[in-house]
């Protein structure tokens, strides 16, 4: 499985096919909002959102951005995960 950046998004592939992506938007100059996981239902429980999910946290931190995790799986990963506490945008 190879991991790729495209257009506010990364994804993941296994070979040629498309089995996991996240989307995400700068809302503000220094603010990633992650609006989208999916996974394959035949690849899920595999650590793929996860490993998606830390792909834009390393993007963020790499830029001194801060992360709003808008959809519901990035919300259940930053509240599963403190370590992440301080990259979380909090309004």
């Amino acid at each position: 499985m190879e991991l790729k950046k495209g257009t506010n998004r990364f994804y993941m592939l296994d070979g040629d096919k498309e089995i996991g992506e996240v989307t995400f938007t700068e809302d503000q100059p220094a603010v990633l909002s992650i609006n989208h996981t999916f996974v394959d239902s035949n690849y899920r429980g595999k650590g793929i959102a996860q490993q998606l999910i830390q792909a834009v946290v390393a993007l963020a931190r790499d830029n001194q951005k801060k992360i709003n995790p808008v959809c519901s799986y990035a919300q259940a990963f930053f509240k599963r995960n403190k370590d992440y506490a301080a990259i979380e945008y909090h309004r």
